[in-house]
């Protein structure tokens, strides 16, 4: 008998819609491995009585946001005791405050930027300009301030405060966007980024075709495997599991700086995870039902739920010996 896996999307948080199309992907591409019975239920939120009255037998939360991938849904997931993808409540939590984030990171030498906590009642930059300021708990580059100018500070300034979410500031790096996607435990290929007008935000991501997207960029001698293995210690440091992806800016200088991780990447035509690993050597490449399905094996493997389904080493095997 299939086991069921019910794909959870939607929520109430700021990237609702990533989250719908990239549960609908899921659920299309865990029909199209035939190895599982498939549900799709979109949600706005749940509480512990509604997630019990569900019948499956693992939850794929392709959830976006701090509410659905921040760990609120995640305590009700671990508490309900069924197999889920992705990380648990600590790291979900972890992974979400992008300080905490940052200074798990220093403490095991991954380099990346001084950041401070914008205050709202201060209206000066305490760090020289150009900054980014961003929310602390958000994905998806939502919220996000780029100030070149005192212009930018105090309208970035004014529409934090007034958003009422915390918000961080760090400086502006200019250089090469690159992500590493973590499978668990190793890394997929490394994929550059160049954004049309040069600013990976939210429509760059989701709405707009002229992003270019790199697989196996040509990187300066050591830069490639220096960051893949970042990539892995921080998916390790902060207790994450299955999956993630962890995005760095390279500067003129060669040093990779840390941005973020996020535990529950997008699912989406132009999501980073399932790009890379169809970027696997070829024998060795995962497409969309293959990369669902092993997610759904890894969340089966750990709850020691079954025998039967069990997910091949060949490609962690051939990560481990290339970086």
């Amino acid at each position: 008998m299939k086991p069921t896996v019910t794909v959870l999307g939607g929520g109430s948080d700021a990237e609702r819609e990533v989250s719908l199309e990239s549960s609908a992907a899921i659920a299309a591409a865990l029909e199209c491995a035939d190895a599982f019975e498939v549900d799709r239920l979109v949600i706005d939120a749940l509480d512990q009585d509604r997630l019990a009255q569900i019948k499956t037998d693992l939850f794929f939360p392709a959830l976006h946001g701090p509410w659905g991938e921040g760990g609120p849904l995640q305590d009700l997931l671990e508490a309900d005791g069924r197999p889920f993808v992705g990380a648990g409540p600590r790291a979900a939590r972890l992974a979400m405050d992008k300080i905490a984030t940052k200074s798990i990171a220093l403490s095991i030498g991954v380099p990346t930027t001084t950041s401070c906590v914008l205050t709202p009642t201060d209206p000066a930059c305490p760090l020289p300009l150009p900054v980014v300021a961003k929310p602390i708990h958000e994905g998806s580059t939502v919220g996000l301030f780029v100030c070149y100018s005192e212009a930018d500070w105090r309208h970035a300034h004014t529409c934090a405060a007034a958003s009422g979410r915390p918000y961080m500031i760090e400086p502006y790096i200019a250089g090469r966007e690159l992500t590493v996607s973590v499978l668990d435990g190793a890394p997929l290929p490394i994929i550059e980024i160049t954004p049309a007008d040069g600013l990976y935000d939210y429509e760059a991501k989701y709405a707009r075709n002229d992003t270019t997207y790199t697989p196996h960029p040509a990187l300066p001698l050591g830069v490639a495997e220096r960051i893949s293995a970042a990539a892995v210690q921080l998916f390790h440091a902060l207790g994450a599991r299955h999956l993630a992806r962890v995005d760095f800016i390279l500067d003129s200088a060669g040093t990779p700086w840390l941005l973020e991780l996020n535990t529950m990447p997008g699912f989406t035509d132009h999501s980073l995870l399932p790009m890379a690993a169809r970027a696997l050597p070829p024998g060795l490449e995962l497409d969309m039902p293959a990369l669902c399905a092993h997610l759904v094996i890894l969340a089966l493997r750990d709850a020691h739920t079954t025998t039967t389904f069990r997910s091949s080493p060949s490609w962690q095997r051939h990560a481990s010996a290339t970086t």
